[in-house]
């Protein structure tokens, strides 16, 4: 993988087991944090943790918000394995990528208005 060469970017290696790269960013997520993730239990909890979440729609994840998403993301999962839906998600469109432009800049300014840098 090639990692920037920018102060800012850290390459972190973590183990070869299930969920380990979402327990570290579990784990090192706090209130300053943004993270960027279609995975709706790793959005929720980053969110138990204070982060700001979004999808890369767009979606604002929050407290009031993230349990009828995860409820939601595990009945879609069981009819999946039960073969009732087939299909993954829409296409990236312009639309999405712009109201995934819009949300980001919306949670750096809401971190930069509690005092955070970015």
């Amino acid at each position: 993988m090639a990692v920037p060469r920018d102060q800012a970017v850290e390459l972190i290696v973590v183990g070869k087991g299930f969920d380990e790269a979402d327990d570290w960013i579990a784990e090192h997520t706090d209130e300053t944090c943004i993270v960027i993730t279609g995975d709706i239990p790793l959005a929720s909890r980053c969110v138990s943790k204070g982060a700001q979440v979004l999808s890369h729609d767009g979606t604002a994840h929050t407290a009031n918000t993230i349990g009828n998403v995860l409820a939601t993301r595990n009945l879609m999962q069981d009819l999946r394995e039960a073969g009732t839906i087939t299909g993954g998600p829409k296409p990236f469109s312009p639309k999405a990528r712009s109201a995934f432009l819009s949300a980001l800049d919306l949670a750096i300014l809401r971190l930069k208005r509690r005092g955070f840098s970015v």
